[in-house]
């Protein structure tokens, strides 16, 4: 009887993923139809490049998510590891390397902050990290006096590096997935960070150090964070800013919609935050190629993030306890 039960169970919990893939293949050839110049090879890669900044986010965050928590920051985390790495680059204190390490740093440094107040003050991680948001995004307008950061001149055309048709940038982001999907399910880690947002109380009480993954998490939100910011910065060209504002939400919906639950505890970094950044990324696309209004974006994008949020709480009524 628990097998069968057990067995219907994984059934169920396939049923949505299947689903989404259906959805998102009808969209693929709706597009297709309506805009020829979609379904082209380079219009593939060139989703795949767009995406790379946003999909890093949602790595990191999809950890904090999992582990129970919520990091609201990262989009100002992004802009001010950004601005102090930019300004460094721009002033010939450091070169474009150092820069970018710095900017990684400086990201995971902030990211240590929020898990500091999180696990060991015991705050809120939303009022936490909404504090964090305001405070960093503050700080990094005062340093850049709102002034656009360009890119060093000897890596202005590392954006548009290619091994074959692919981007280097979209490799790298592959390569990184599987390794945190690997740390995810593998790993002592990984195992503690699910076990943590199923149940943070019981996690301690079979010998789990709550604090310290918690602690953690955030350091690699923020990590993830400086990486997204460094694609930005290479893809862009420069840092406004607008860097990493909404950048956020955009990743939570990215989480979301890749099946990672609100509640913690569930989801997998592959291929949930792939598909559900390739999700947001065909419809933008898509939209943009139609010539759609830019608003009907919004409308569209939180249409899809109710409906995962619905499938979400579906599953999490069905989990056999």
């Amino acid at each position: 009887m628990t097998t069968v039960s057990t067995s219907q169970f994984t059934g169920r919990r396939r049923l949505p993923v299947l689903g989404f893939g259906a959805i998102l293949l009808a969209v693929i050839v709706g597009f297709s139809i309506a805009a020829p110049n979609f379904a082209t090879v380079g219009n593939a890669f060139a989703m795949l490049h767009a995406m790379v900044p946003v999909t890093a986010a949602a790595t990191g965050i999809a950890l904090v998510i999992m582990s129970g928590k919520i990091d609201i920051s990262i989009g100002s985390i992004a802009f001010l590891a950004g601005s102090i790495g930019g300004l460094l680059m721009d002033g010939g204190q450091v070169g474009p390397i150092l820069g970018f390490f710095l900017i990684l740093v400086i990201a995971s440094l902030l990211g240590a902050l929020n898990g500091f107040i999180v696990s060991v003050l015991g705050i809120n991680s939303l009022i936490t990290t909404l504090g964090t948001m305001i405070t960093f995004r503050g700080i990094g307008l005062m340093l850049t006096e709102a002034r656009v950061i360009p890119l060093p001149a000897s890596i202005q055309n590392l954006g548009n590096s290619t091994l074959g048709p692919v981007f280097v940038d979209t490799l790298l982001l592959a390569l990184l997935l599987v390794v945190v999907h690997y740390a995810h399910l593998h790993t002592a880690f990984g195992r503690h960070v699910t076990a943590v947002g199923n149940s943070e109380e019981t996690s301690h009480r079979i010998g789990i150090n709550t604090r310290l993954t918690s602690f953690v998490v955030f350091v690699l939100s923020g990590l993830f964070a400086g990486i997204s910011a460094s694609a930005s910065f290479i893809q862009v060209g420069s840092i406004t800013g607008f860097l990493g504002r909404g950048l956020e939400f955009n990743a939570i919906a990215v989480a979301v919609v890749g099946g990672i639950s609100l509640s913690g505890g569930r989801g997998k970094i592959l291929p949930g935050i792939l598909l559900g950044a390739l999700a947001f990324q065909v419809i933008f696309n898509g939209l943009n190629q139609v010539g759609a209004n830019p608003y009907i974006y919004q409308l569209v994008t939180g249409a899809v993030i109710f409906v995962a949020m619905y499938v979400d709480a579906i599953k999490t009524r069905r989990q056999p306890t």
